[in-house]
């Protein structure tokens, strides 16, 4: 409760954030009667801190809250919350490697859309985004709304697997089971010649490209972020089988292993094109 008597309800999850981010300095302000906190001389909905803890990272790197769309904004670019997978694509660069102009693009763990996004906004021709977590899922339909990419991205609510089943996905309330769908399902309904495979699915790239590598290797280019340190097996096996029909590189830098704090055995991205 301010002097004035104006009160602001902070939710128990982001209090500390709040606390820590006021007294270090990154936020400067906060205004109990509206909501607001004051970042970089930028003001934001407190509650958009519920949403990421890269509120300060965002605005530092030229993202603003629009009020008017209720969304954040740089260089036309919209999204609905900020999000750090927003930055590691428009920011920092982790899917600079691919030339996706002109191209089908297979967008796996498409997250809240920010990849099928920045595919199009990159000249994709398509983008086909398959992301199995509901929440995720509803935010990328509305991301693709406020890019007006709607009509160029195909999105599918489903976890890639090598075969048919369903999958258990925990969630806070519990677990819920999630349909998968194959590469061979979306090759039959996709053109798919000439198209680039995209994989960051927190490990899924393993199952994908060790049991169902004759869908895999239709492609003419794969780029995935491997999670060696989710399925507890050595990256050098993906390479290996993908060397059959591929030309494989990590593309990975230092400042990716800085910011995500693994290093080069557990986590990376790896660009695969056919030779």
């Amino acid at each position: 409760m301010y002097r004035d008597g104006a009160k602001l309800v902070i939710h128990p999850k982001i209090y500390g954030f709040l606390v820590r981010k006021l007294f270090d300095g990154a936020f400067t302000g906060l205004r109990c009667g509206d909501g607001i906190v004051v970042a970089r001389g930028f003001a934001v909905p407190v509650q958009e801190l519920l949403f990421s803890s890269c509120v300060d990272d965002a605005i530092r790197l030229g993202w603003v809250y629009d009020t008017g769309c209720g969304c954040w904004v740089r260089d036309g670019v919209r999204f609905e919350h900020v999000k750090c997978y927003m930055l590691e694509v428009f920011n920092y660069g982790d899917y600079r490697y691919i030339d996706v102009r002109s191209r089908v693009v297979i967008d796996v763990g498409a997250g809240f859309g920010e990849t099928a996004v920045y595919f199009i906004l990159n000249g994709a021709k398509h983008v086909v985004a398959v992301e199995p977590c509901s929440d995720q899922f509803r935010e990328l339909l509305e991301n693709l709304k406020l890019n007006n990419v709607v009509n160029r991205v195909a999105p599918i609510n489903a976890i890639l697997a090598s075969k048919h089943s369903k999958i258990g996905v925990e969630y806070p309330s519990g677990k819920i089971f999630v349909d998968t769908v194959t590469l061979g399902d979306i090759a039959k309904a996709v053109d798919v010649d000439g198209a680039v495979l995209k994989m960051n699915c927190e490990g899924c790239e393993y199952d994908i490209i060790l049991n169902d590598y004759e869908h895999v290797k239709i492609f003419d280019e794969v780029y995935l972020e491997y999670h060696a340190y989710t399925t507890r097996k050595p990256v050098d096996v993906l390479p290996k089988k993908l060397s059959k029909d591929y030309k494989c590189e990590i593309v990975s830098n230092g400042e990716f292993y800085k910011r995500h704090g693994y290093s080069r055995k557990l986590l990376g991205l790896v660009k695969c094109v056919k030779v």
